[in-house]
């Protein structure tokens, strides 16, 4: 058995994380990739840009500092390679590609910023085609801090994908308005209609609480009504009480029940009543990629 180690740097509008995972290779065999260890940093780089149109340069520093640590921390595990996106909140940062820039001279670390598209295509790369019936229809959900993206499987391939400019902080910031929500119900009714049996496969840190939380079995759905449930739950808690009684981090407690309401719109809006829960992301898309181009 050969183990090589890969890693990813996902760069969010609510954390920032670093995936180190393994690829354990054995002639004959399917390479099976596990969790080496996931370090997750909350700084909120949306709350800056969503309401000041740039970075701070206090959260410009923390993040410099954590990229400078997730360096150290590759190094003494034995990296091979990685890979470091960043998504909607340095998209929209004036000053996104200056912070990149300094970061990359005191880390040695380059980071992508990396436009919706792509950041639909490498979630695409994860175990997330092993869920894709051939015969069923699915709207894959992938709800962030700044930006959600949408896409539409039927019959194995892809029918549409979209990312639309709203998320947890931002919803928090009050910076989505009616009129967004509108195109995000009329795209999602557009693409979806006709299509028969379709299911949700949720993604982001907000419904991998939810589903940790709920008990179930790894691979069992949760359903609308459980999802309503939820949000009338935890709504009625205050948000000192959702840390406390739900074990909340105090930066998914208040953004929690606003990403809760883009999955339950737009399940409603596809006429879907469960929804996988598969805990893949960015990250565990950027390790699958690093390892299938460095072997060919």
């Amino acid at each position: 058995m050969n183990i090589r180690k890969f890693a990813g740097i996902d760069i969010g509008s609510n954390g920032v994380r670093l995936l180190i995972a393994n690829v354990l290779e054995e002639e004959g065999k399917v390479p099976l990739f596990s969790k080496g260890s996931l370090v997750r940093v909350p700084i909120r780089l949306g709350a800056d840009v969503f309401e000041q149109g740039k970075i701070s340069s206090e959260n410009a520093a923390r993040l410099s500092d954590t990229i400078e640590a997730y360096r150290l921390l590759m190094r003494v595990q034995g990296v091979e390679k990685y890979r470091a996106c960043a998504t909607s909140a340095m998209r929209e940062a004036t000053n996104g590609k200056e912070i990149t820039q300094q970061i990359a001279l005191r880390t040695g670390i380059p980071i992508e910023i990396i436009d919706g598209a792509e950041e639909a295509a490498i979630i695409a790369n994860t175990d997330l085609h092993t869920l894709i019936e051939g015969d069923k229809n699915y709207l894959y959900i992938d709800v962030g801090g700044g930006s959600t993206e949408f896409t539409v499987y039927t019959q194995g391939t892809i029918r549409a994908a979209k990312s639309f400019p709203i998320g947890g902080v931002r919803l928090l910031k009050g910076k989505a308005d009616d009129k967004l929500w509108d195109k995000v119900k009329e795209w999602i009714q557009t693409y979806t209609k006709g299509l028969k049996e379709i299911e949700a496969i949720g993604s982001g840190g907000n419904i991998n609480k939810i589903f940790k939380t709920s008990g179930k079995k790894k691979d069992s759905p949760l359903t609308l009504h459980f999802l309503e449930e939820f949000l009338t739950q935890v709504s009625a808690l205050s948000y000192e009480e959702r840390i406390r009684e739900l074990e909340m981090n105090p930066d998914r407690a208040d953004v929690i029940p606003l990403a809760l309401q883009i999955y339950i719109k737009a399940m409603k809006w596809a006429k879907i009543h469960h929804i996988l829960v598969p805990k893949v992301g960015l990250a565990d898309g950027i390790v699958r990629q690093l390892y299938l181009v460095n072997s060919e």
